[in-house]
């Protein structure tokens, strides 16, 4: 006679379920038990910053991190001549998309050009990263893609794209329009000999994606250092668990403890975490 799958008190026997069912029974139980940060946009930016630089994204003052404003054409931004490390709420600018300051004081990096070319672009796009951050760089020199072939590195399963020329400082129209092409519908651009820009629906999404990117270029680099050869994930398998990662509410929680964990160190005074 089969087992049930009820046990004694009423409840579902999880050892006798099915994947599917322990998939959404997890995530309904992950969603009524975690309520995300209450942050401001402005709040979201300056802690994107800080966990970028405590996971090795800084390189002096180069990159930018944008989210559109409350008005169209509208995003705010860190001020040019700040580290990453240096932005918080108070310094963010709110900028047109001529890159004119409507509120702060400062001004944005002039390469914030092309985050306008791809917001006009690319209306599912809330938060453009743009850093140059080591390991990435390091894979871009050598002409090799990114491969995803870890279960952490999943969420960008099919969802990155390469620009496999220096199109220059970013600065120019020209330059706005490379990328868009480049991009495409895809979340992750990575830019030879330059770095990285990952197009995301939000702040959170944007940061983790881009934390993630960086520890999964380090570990193709140690994993072929020695010659050895990447061994490919089933695409069905490596879809699935880029959904389970994607989702919003666990993206949320991420964020939120990358987020504790740069606030720790910074107050510790350890520095910058470049490595994991």
């Amino acid at each position: 006679m089969r087992e049930t799958a009820i046990t004694s008190i009423g409840q579902v026997d999880s050892f006798q379920a099915g994947k599917d069912d322990l998939k959404a029974g997890a995530q309904a139980t992950f969603n009524a038990a975690f309520e995300p940060a209450r942050m401001s946009a402005r709040e979201r930016v300056a802690a994107a910053c800080r966990i970028l630089f405590h996971f090795g994204h800084d390189s002096g003052l180069a990159g930018q991190i944008t989210t559109r404003g409350e008005r169209a054409g509208t995003y705010l931004t860190q001020p040019l001549g700040r580290g990453l490390d240096e932005i918080s709420p108070a310094n963010v600018l709110l900028v047109d998309e001529h890159l004119a300051v409507l509120e702060g004081e400062g001004v944005p990096n002039p390469a914030n050009r092309f985050h306008s070319w791809v917001y006009r672009a690319r209306d599912d796009v809330n938060c453009i990263v743009h850093t140059h951050p080591m390991h990435v760089c390091a894979l871009s020199l050598t002409g090799q893609e990114l491969q995803v072939a870890q279960m952490d590195a999943c969420m960008l399963y099919d969802e990155i794209a390469t620009l496999d020329h220096w199109p220059g400082v970013p600065v120019g129209n020209e330059e706005g329009r490379t990328i868009v092409d480049a991009l495409g519908s895809k979340r992750v651009l990575i830019m030879a000999h330059h770095g990285l820009i990952v197009a995301a629906a939000s702040v959170e999404q944007a940061c983790v994606m881009a934390v993630q990117c960086e520890r999964a270029a380090r570990m193709q680099l140690l994993a072929t250092s020695g010659g050895g050869e990447i061994r490919a994930l089933d695409p069905a398998l490596a879809r699935e668990a880029r959904d389970w990662t994607l989702d919003p509410r666990r993206i949320s929680a991420t964020f939120d403890y990358f987020e504790r964990r740069s606030r720790f160190v910074g107050n510790n005074q350890h520095g910058s975490e470049n490595s994991y």
